[in-house]
């Protein structure tokens, strides 16, 4: 953990999304606005979140900006002394981690050292592992460096894809708003995760694994699991081919009415497979 100081650290706020929007709104009510605001070019909300800092940052840059040698140069001479990804949607070179001497921390929707990597909202309900976000030490392991805060987040039956991802988006504001008052002085912890046991899932792995296989055999368990995951409209659905014809297909799954009687529930967490998950 690192010593805690009395002035406030000087922050470059890298913010995309309605996340990086609700971090700078917090920003400004705290009156602890960043030395330095990326947004990013692409970004639907990236004016909106300008505006909220526009008149209190030192330095506005976009994530055009940091892919050039000036660009990264104006950031460190803003001088911060630490960097926070807000749902940043780049990984950043090593010179830019490296550019304040608290480094780097990055927002991440996964209770880690589980859902390292893309889209683990699905692989949480797939694999059968624990949920929750995470707010780690960005190093040039992807999602690898040391946990600073995190919370988990239950997971039940009726949860999808599409809600965990909702819920991750609340919960990581929470847990930044429960943070910011140690983040702000400096008192950052430092939980090594394992250096084993867990993958980091990429972004072409999400439509082999959604695919049915009609002649497989599944338990009902890991079928509902598996359709569930991919319950994220308008995002595609699990699929499977048929006579040449790709089909979508989804799930509700909502607890049955008092009135119907329904089996006995059983001892095991609502998606979780008994014994180790795949």
């Amino acid at each position: 953990m690192l010593t805690a100081r009395e002035d406030p650290v000087r922050v470059a706020l890298l913010a995309a999304g309605e996340v990086g929007l609700g971090v700078v709104r917090r920003l400004s009510v705290s009156g602890d606005p960043p030395c330095c605001l990326v947004t990013d070019v692409r970004d639907p909300l990236g004016a909106d979140i300008r505006d909220v800092l526009r008149e209190s940052c030192e330095l506005v840059l976009t994530s055009d900006d940091l892919r050039t040698d000036a660009g990264a140069q104006r950031l460190a001479q803003a001088r911060p002394d630490l960097l926070v990804m807000a749902w940043w949607p780049y990984i950043l070179p090593g010179r830019l981690l490296e550019a304040a001497p608290l480094g780097c921390l990055n927002f991440h929707p996964s209770l880690l050292p589980h859902g390292r990597g893309k889209h683990p909202n699905f692989w949480a309900l797939v694999e059968g592992t624990p949920f929750g976000v995470t707010i780690h030490h960005a190093t040039a392991d992807v999602d690898a460096g040391p946990v600073a805060f995190q919370r988990e987040l239950p997971v039940g039956w009726t949860d999808t894809g599409g809600s965990l991802h909702r819920r991750a988006r609340e919960a990581i504001l929470e847990l930044f708003s429960d943070s910011w008052p140690r983040i702000r002085v400096g008192d950052i912890p430092r939980t090594e995760q394992p250096a084993a046991g867990h993958r980091t899932h990429l972004e072409a792995e999400l439509e082999p694994a959604s695919r049915i296989d009609l002649d497989a055999s599944y338990t009902g368990r890991d079928l509902l699991n598996l359709l569930r995951a991919r319950t994220f409209p308008p995002h595609p659905g699990a699929w499977f081919e048929d006579d040449g014809v790709r089909y979508e297909a989804r799930v509700t799954i909502k607890p049955r009415s008092p009135e119907t009687p329904g089996p006995a529930p059983t001892s095991s967490a609502p998606g979780r497979r008994e014994g180790p998950a795949r």
